[in-house]
């Protein structure tokens, strides 16, 4: 990508100095089915509302890879947009290259580091300065499970690792499968990623897969993650290769399967066969992690804008974290709002409990950055630790070996 050198300080001399008059809001996102497109109608009224045009710029498919690829073009192109769909560390690669704005104007007027978590919060900003505003939180370490295969195979859910091997065996010798996955690489680094966490804690998770800490990741801690994912891997059937992470959780649904390992976009599907969370199917912590919260975000990076109007881009950042779009956008996605302390009266018992768990988690400091969903890690880094858990998954890769080329993903930057 070709760099636009523009200064943050620049930005913030120019962000929110103009007069206040109606402007144009062109927003990238891939938000084009289900509740995200009715999230993104929402957000569109309300910037409308303000007075502003909203110019939708929606590119489906790819979970974002289509979308970035477009961005790259327009924004060298030096025509960028107002706002763009961007989470994790590439964030700090889009502000490194000078194109964003500065929003500490709006965040401080609206206490943005008193509203956010500071581990969230420091994913939204570049060298202590706003440049990117959260929408929502999405908690990846759940474990979604049908109480009445648990009941007919005489066993509770496993609380532990340790525990779970002679659960999930009594599970099938009941005649059912216990796990539900699918086998793409992002639904292997979704599994792994808990495995880790229960097995190491989130100290542990932080050193090795967000600092990516060669003693962390070359420890004993790591070769029994490896060890338990093997375990863990033997309780999933033989069709699950390029298996859609929908069609498991229907697996779940409908009895077939036990549990999955899945972020809580998988409450959706629950949501959509008429389920009722506590009755039909339970919201767990996975194993080893009730005390932890591994979170994926979405986020909008705004661009600083040349001989524009920034007007509209404050009131874009400002609607966003604002209470009534955070409350119909969560609603609508399974995900829960990030600001803390938000009423969650309207949400489900799920939602309900990732939120109580999100607040006590960052009290704990078991807050941690989803590695299997771009959070946590370089974009290279990320993309080759992810083939060294799938190659895992898919052969008879010895623990120690895994550890080895983990050791070589993590020094890609």
């Amino acid at each position: 990508m070709q760099p636009r050198r523009l200064t943050l300080a620049l930005a913030a001399a120019c962000a929110f100095s103009l007069p206040a008059f109606a402007g144009t809001v062109e927003v990238l996102h891939w938000w084009t089915s289900g509740g995200e497109a009715k999230s993104a109608a929402e957000l569109k009224k309300m910037i409308e509302a303000k007075g502003h045009t909203w110019k939708d710029f929606a590119v489906a498919g790819g979970g974002g890879d289509n979308a970035m690829t477009v961005l790259k073009t327009r924004v060298v192109s030096g025509n960028p947009p107002v706002a763009a769909q961007v989470k994790g560390p590439a964030i700090q690669e889009w502000a490194a290259e000078g194109v964003l704005a500065n929003l500490d104007n709006v965040s401080k007027v609206e206490k943005w580091d008193s509203l956010l978590p500071p581990v969230v919060a420091n994913v939204m900003k570049h060298k202590g300065h706003y440049v990117a505003v959260p929408v929502n939180v999405h908690r990846v370490n759940w474990m979604w499970a049908n109480p009445e295969v648990f009941k007919k195979a005489g066993v509770q859910p496993p609380k532990s690792w340790d525990e779970f091997d002679a659960v999930a065996t009594k599970i099938e010798k009941a005649g059912f499968i216990a796990v539900a996955h699918g086998g793409q690489p992002w639904q292997d680094n979704t599994v792994f990623e808990s495995v880790a966490l229960g097995v190491g804690g989130p100290a542990y998770y932080n050193k090795a897969f967000v600092k990516l800490d060669p003693a962390a990741i070359n420890s004993p801690t790591t070769i029994k993650a490896f060890d338990t994912l093997r375990m863990v891997r033997k309780h999933m059937d033989k069709d699950m290769p390029g298996r859609d992470w929908n069609l498991a959780t229907s697996m779940v649904i409908n009895g077939k399967a036990a549990m999955q390992f899945m972020g809580d976009w998988a409450k959706g599907e629950f949501a959509a066969a008429g389920k009722v969370p506590g009755k039909d199917y339970l919201c767990l912590a996975a194993p080893g992690t009730a005390n932890a919260f591994t979170f994926n975000i979405d986020s909008f990076i705004v661009f600083a804008q040349k001989n524009k109007d920034m007007k509209a881009t404050g009131d874009f950042a400002s609607t966003v974290l604002s209470t009534p779009f955070q409350e119909v956008f969560n609603q609508n996605k399974g995900s829960i709002p990030v600001r803390l302390g938000h009423d969650m009266s309207k949400f489900d018992d799920c939602a309900k409990k990732s939120a109580s768990d999100f607040v006590a988690s960052n009290k704990s400091g078991g807050l941690v950055p989803s590695f299997a969903h771009q959070m946590a890690q370089p974009s290279a880094a990320q993309g080759a630790i992810q083939d060294v858990v799938s190659s895992f998954m898919n052969s008879n890769m010895s623990s120690k070996e895994a550890v080895a080329k983990l050791l070589e993903a993590a020094k890609k930057r």
